[in-house]
């Protein structure tokens, strides 16, 4: 079923929690944030295929190279984010997205929205992070 959504519609908590017209929001912004970041790549490719390489200066050499470093490696966490954003569009379908793994409890729409990839919720997420801060001292 398709739901029709203006531009301007802003999930708010006077709605029921994850309901149709939220749902087709997010998917929107996940499908939309993914389209940016694959044309992104393509036009990374572009520049990169396009570059000749051949900068007679060294230190232009090495500051080209350096720049080239730093955007495939950018590329490369939006290609892992990729991946994130799959996974959520599957949770829209099969109806477990906006909750937390942890808890089952709704994970909040203003942290969907800064975070439309989030699995926990604030509260599971803080628990993790002191989790791996006490793993990571001992």
């Amino acid at each position: 079923m398709s739901v029709d959504l203006s531009d301007d519609y802003r999930p708010s908590d006077d709605e029921e929690f994850m309901n149709e017209r939220q749902l087709a929001y997010f998917r929107r912004l996940l499908e939309n944030w993914k389209a940016d970041i694959l044309d992104g790549a393509k036009q990374t490719i572009n520049n990169l295929q396009g570059e000749s390489g051949s900068l007679p200066d060294i230190v232009d050499r090495a500051s080209a190279e350096s720049d080239k470093a730093l955007e495939l490696r950018t590329r490369d966490r939006q290609r892992k984010l990729i991946s994130k954003i799959d996974s959520a569009l599957r949770r829209i379908d099969d109806g477990s997205y906006g909750y937390c793994e942890v808890t089952g409890e709704p994970i909040g729409l203003r942290r969907l929205e800064a975070r439309p990839t989030a699995t926990l919720s604030l509260e599971a997420q803080e628990r993790h992070e002191r989790k791996e801060r006490t793993l990571r001292d001992d």
